[in-house]
């Protein structure tokens, strides 16, 4: 794997976890908001996946587990070996993804090597190319939200918002898309890295528009809507 970085501990990014954080490089999607900027490009300096296992030995009875997280992990073709490796040490996983990469996610759920799936929605699938500035097979996209939900593992979903790309009315396409889900996560965007660095002066959803998306949410059945 193409291993980007190794935070050796977070109590925030694994709910009800300790958790080391391993980021990989690279990533389909160019978000103007994204916060992982250095991430995006696939650079081939990478830390040795050896060195990262090497670590987590270290730590069985002190993390709970990690969290592989991008760029987009699903673009590493050896990402259900790393996962395998790391799941026999009896560490648990967080896998957080774009869903763009449907047949790898697959892999990685029948695997059972996810315990719990993160997935980033970045819009109505009408806006989707235009929020990523890339092209989407969105039928990928689609079919990621069923796998997972269907998946057996815990999950969430969540939309990073900017009154640049998206309004409150979006939620109720993405919540017709995400209907009868467990759990999803409106982000308020927070200028501190972004890829566009105009969209350092973007500006994030007021309190009444999260409101408003949250219960276009719960009209369609998400059982928990929350904001961070």
């Amino acid at each position: 794997m193409l291993v980007g970085g190794l935070q050796k501990t977070s109590l925030l990014d694994y709910p009800k976890k300790i958790a080391a954080i391993v980021f990989t490089h690279g990533c389909n999607f160019r978000c103007p908001y994204c916060h992982n900027p250095e991430l995006v490009e696939a650079y081939h300096e990478s830390l040795d996946e050896k060195y990262v296992l090497d670590f987590l030995a270290t730590r069985k009875g002190k993390l709970d587990g990690i969290v592989v997280t991008g760029g987009e992990p699903c673009l590493q073709k050896d990402l259900p070996d790393f996962m395998q490796q790391v799941k026999d040490m009896g560490f648990c996983i967080k896998l957080d993804t774009n869903g763009s990469q449907y047949p790898m996610l697959e892999t990685v759920v029948n695997r059972g090597l996810a315990d719990y799936i993160a997935m980033d929605i970045k819009a109505p699938l009408k806006k989707y190319e235009s929020v990523v500035c890339t092209n989407v097979n969105l039928q990928n996209i689609e079919k990621s939200i069923k796998l997972i939900m269907s998946s057996g593992a815990d999950y969430e979903f969540r939309t990073t918002v900017t009154q640049e790309l998206l309004n409150p009315d979006d939620f109720d396409e993405i919540g017709k898309m995400v209907s009868g889900a467990k759990k999803y996560f409106i982000q308020k965007f927070v200028a501190s890295k972004v890829l566009n660095q105009e969209f350092m002066e973007a500006h994030p959803f007021p309190d009444a528009e999260i409101e408003a998306a949250e219960n276009y949410l719960k009209q369609h059945g998400v059982v928990e809507v929350n904001h961070r």
